[in-house]
């Protein structure tokens, strides 16, 4: 794996030690109370991916669509016990995204995954797409482990195809039995319970959408990482969601809370037009998502035919 990041401008580079020490001492919080085995915690090596390790990241933030690319951070750990997001690192992402949104402290916005060793060589041993791409396009901004990740493997054509396909069948039909509940709890005035069932449309499209793509997507609820990580996939992607306005950037953000507050907070609030604004949007990602996916299994289906 690659080190050094002096492609980057320096203010970049500062940037970036910046966001490896508060990971560092997030974690060191999070942890310092284990025992047993996760007495024991590390974090293996922390990796830059996505365009700024290619050097081809965006930041048009006065563009017509205001598109800033995020630094895409994978954080290794030594057990898997250690990936639990809610147990460990949400701490972690409330600070970074505070230093970003609030204390501006950071310029840049931070999406990170976290994954054991052992999961990141399974995922090259099984051809993950995702894996591959990051092996051979990250830039380790922390290494305390110097044992190099397994070579990667890549499926076959048709092992490609039978796996994209598999999760298309699976993941689509999903997302629309959700819209369908989202719909149905408008119609009886459960504004509440709708916004969730939309939420978890929403994010069933995007694991899609990421799955068939790439054969893998992260473990998480967070709809405005997931669309990220969709978004720096495929172009068709950017723009679904409008914010040339604050109201429309908020719409977004209240579709996001919606998996846990609409649920369990009383204060939550949204109505019937916001909630048929948001279901148009969501539409629209499923169309999209369907014809990128489509595309996709096509392309599996060219590479896999007899010569």
């Amino acid at each position: 794996m690659r080190t050094g990041i002096d492609h980057l401008p320096p203010a970049r580079q500062r940037e970036l030690e910046r966001v490896v020490g508060v990971i560092f001492e997030e974690f060191r919080e999070a942890t310092e109370h284990a025992t047993g085995p996760r007495a024991r915690a590390q974090i293996l090596k922390i990796v830059l991916f996505g365009s700024y390790s290619r050097g081809d990241w965006v930041d048009a933030p006065l563009s017509a669509n205001q598109y800033k690319s995020d630094y895409d951070i994978l954080i290794i750990v030594s057990q898997k016990e250690l990936a639990d997001r809610a147990k460990y690192w949400a701490k972690c992402e409330e600070r970074l995204i505070r230093e970003y949104m609030i204390e501006k402290a950071l310029r840049t916005p931070v999406n990170f995954i976290v994954h054991s060793l052992q999961e990141v060589n399974d995922g090259l041993a099984h051809g993950r797409i995702f894996f591959l791409e990051m092996a051979k396009e990250g830039i380790a901004l922390y290494e305390s482990d110097e044992r190099e990740l397994h070579q990667p493997k890549p499926k076959t054509p048709k092992e490609a195809l039978a796996m994209a396909r598999e999760y298309f069948e699976e993941w689509y039909p999903s997302a629309g039995e959700f819209f369908d509940d989202f719909q149905s709890n408008c119609e009886r005035g459960r504004f509440k319970k709708a916004a969730f069932e939309l939420h978890q449309a929403t994010e069933r499209l995007y694991s899609c959408m990421l799955l068939v793509v790439q054969n893998y997507t992260p473990y998480n609820h967070n709809i405005a990482f997931l669309r990220t990580q969709a978004e720096r996939l495929d172009g068709r992607m950017v723009g679904i969601w409008p914010e040339g306005s604050r109201r429309e950037r908020a719409m977004f953000q209240k579709l996001k809370e919606a998996y846990t507050k609409a649920r369990y907070s009383r204060h939550y609030r949204i109505s019937e037009e916001e909630l048929t604004w948001l279901g148009e949007r969501v539409e629209e990602l499923g169309r999209v998502v369907h014809l990128i996916c489509s595309d996709k299994i096509a392309e599996l289906e060219k590479a896999a035919a007899p010569v």
